[in-house]
């Protein structure tokens, strides 16, 4: 008598409370010289340091293509920073449109780089998500409706397999339609770090 075969349990995503700004270590832009993909990482040089604070850190956008060259600096107020703050189709601080976006759903899917792309689909695809912090700043909880249901998982997987693709290609003339200037970018906050931390 053969055993039933085993079905594979429903994926599962575990929401540890990663925020946005996680993934501004490394975003892809597009450049402002060539309109090809530019890089905007920290500056090299910096002194290493316990606690990375990676919405004050000074940033440099580089492009492969042309040599385009662009510094970052936070604005200084007072004693104290003014960082940046993530979210919408370009970058916090270049302010550049972002490398990977496209159509989606009728709206625009956006993201920073590949291991950007690698979460929200993880995410996306996974048939039970499980929020292990609060929802206050966490990533996942914050996304749009569109992108967490589960009528429209197979069009964001597409998408994002699009940006996925976009990642990997530099050229002008491989710019998607989609990444273009919107003035979509938060609002700044007014988060300010101090010596002893960012408050």
């Amino acid at each position: 008598m053969s055993a039933e075969p085993t079905r594979p349990g429903p994926v599962r995503h575990h929401d540890r409370g990663t925020w946005l700004a996680a993934f501004t270590g490394q975003i892809l832009v597009v450049c402002p010289r060539c309109g090809g993909r530019a890089l905007v990482t920290p500056r090299p040089g910096l002194p290493e340091s316990r606690h990375r604070h990676l919405l004050f850190e000074p940033r440099r956008l580089t492009c492969g293509g042309c040599g385009a060259v662009a510094e970052w600096t936070a604005e200084q107020r007072g004693a104290g920073l003014v960082g940046v703050v993530p979210g919408g189709t370009e970058d916090p601080f270049f302010r550049r449109p972002l490398w990977l976006q496209t159509r989606c759903a009728g709206r625009i899917l956006w993201a920073y780089d590949e291991e950007h792309v690698d979460a929200l689909a993880a995410y996306v695809g996974a048939r039970l998500r499980v929020r292990h912090a609060s929802p206050t700043m966490a990533m996942f909880a914050r996304l749009p409706v569109w992108m967490k249901s589960a009528d429209r998982r197979d069009e964001v997987l597409a998408g994002l397999a699009t940006l996925r693709t976009l990642a990997g290609l530099s050229a002008p003339a491989d710019r998607s339609d989609a990444a273009h200037e919107r003035g979509d970018r938060p609002r700044h906050h007014g988060s300010v770090l101090f010596r002893g931390g960012p408050y």
